[in-house]
């Protein structure tokens, strides 16, 4: 193993005496025997979500929000105790939730969550008094209520406080979407996607840990845990059904395509990546066979053009901060898109997904899109730069 070092014996000689000392001393060893005791009781329970056994779950403690989840097919449900703190008779738990969604997730979702438990003084058991989002993590769905789901052909949609037949309307979308993803890009992905449909804007926040305010004027957003390059675990795509609910058919197809888009080039989108490369990529997809024009889909830029504003340098990934004023947000996906248009038109669709993936491929930010300019189009950032402009004019002048 790199950076393994030998121990002398002297040196481990002295470790276990040092510990046995601290053992005599302390009157007890380095692990807290409560934690080992959460860990079990965790366990059982875990058994219990998956078994849909309410009689067993109820044994480890309170049973609230069990019915919640008794819907979603899942095939793994796990907990992973990382710290405990006790005091008497009670403790408070720090852990990592890990689930998966059977069908659809290749690994599991992890989130963090805090646990409360209380001990019974006459038996010394530990019971679960809560379970909660823990402080920096967003709330799962069954956290805001009981979660309905629809299946579609291509698609689970889970649903809180909303109608069997709106999720289902959801499904036809992403069952809409998922084979028009293919036709534009042909990398491995599991050709299905979750989506998610809270109660209003507040149920989406509170899914993705964040306040309201953040997301208001966003129809979609997808999550997800990137597992390297050739594996991502698990994407959720998170509606915003105030916003969503907003769009023209036409407008609530292409929101759904692109979101699936981003579960297809999940492997292949690294932190090398770029935003405008990302989100112009899945408008591009989005947009793709729908006969839009580009002054029809890019209605903020056309304006800026016509007005002789035209920008000087591609969107930066700080122009894509949804907290940005909205024009200015508008005008960032749609010169991202247009970009990703431009090469589809000027070089083929093919070098298009062949840049995609190079720029991911890349460890760091910096150098990445100028190595993949150079490699899979023959060009520079100063020429690719300058040939978007004219593009720009061309198109929305």
């Amino acid at each position: 193993m790199a950076g393994r070092r030998r121990v002398s014996g002297f040196s481990v000689v002295a470790l276990c005496v040092l510990l046995v000392a601290l053992v005599g001393c302390g009157g007890r060893t380095a692990t807290d025997p409560s934690t080992t005791d959460v860990q079990r009781v965790l366990d059982r329970r875990a058994a219990a979500v998956l078994a849909h056994d309410a009689a067993a779950y109820a044994r480890t403690g309170t049973d609230t929000g069990f019915g919640n989840l008794s819907a979603i097919p899942l095939a793994a449900w796990s907990y992973r105790v990382r710290e405990v703190e006790r005091t008497g008779d009670t403790a408070t738990a720090d852990v990592e939730l890990r689930y998966r969604v059977e069908g659809y997730d290749r690994g599991p979702v992890s989130a963090g969550r805090t646990v409360r438990l209380s001990r019974d003084g006459t038996t010394g058991t530990w019971a679960v008094a809560s379970d909660r989002p823990a402080k920096e993590s967003g709330q799962q769905p069954w956290d805001q209520g009981a979660v309905r789901v629809v299946r579609g052909t291509h698609s689970l949609v889970l649903g809180v406080g909303q109608s069997t037949a709106a999720l289902g309307r959801f499904a036809d979308l992403a069952d809409r979407a998922v084979p028009a993803v293919p036709d534009a890009w042909d990398g491995d992905w599991s050709r299905r996607v979750v989506v998610v449909v809270p109660r209003s804007l507040e149920g989406m926040a509170g899914l993705l840990g964040s306040p309201a305010s953040s997301y208001r004027g966003i129809a979609a957003v997808t999550t997800g845990e990137t597992g390297g390059r050739e594996h991502a675990p698990a994407d959720r795509i998170i509606v915003n059904p105030d916003a969503y609910g907003l769009l023209g058919s036409l407008g609530k197809q292409v929101v759904l395509t692109h979101e699936t888009t981003h579960v297809a080039t999940r492997a292949d989108t690294t932190s090398a990546t770029p935003l405008w490369l990302s989100e112009g990529y899945a408008d591009w997809v989005g947009y793709r066979g729908s006969g839009r024009t580009a002054a029809q889909a890019a209605p903020e830029l056309a304006d800026a053009v016509a007005e002789g504003r035209v920008p000087t340098r591609l969107p930066t990934d700080e122009d894509f901060g949804f907290t940005a004023d909205a024009e200015a947000l508008a005008r960032a996906y749609e010169g991202g898109w247009l970009a990703c248009r431009m090469i589809a038109e000027q070089w083929g669709e093919d070098r298009l997904d062949a840049f995609y993936r190079s720029v991911g491929t890349h460890d760091d930010r910096a150098g990445a899109v100028e190595a993949a300019l150079h490699e899979v189009l023959g060009t520079t950032p100063d020429d690719f730069t300058a040939r978007w402009r004219t593009y720009l004019r061309a198109q929305l002048g």
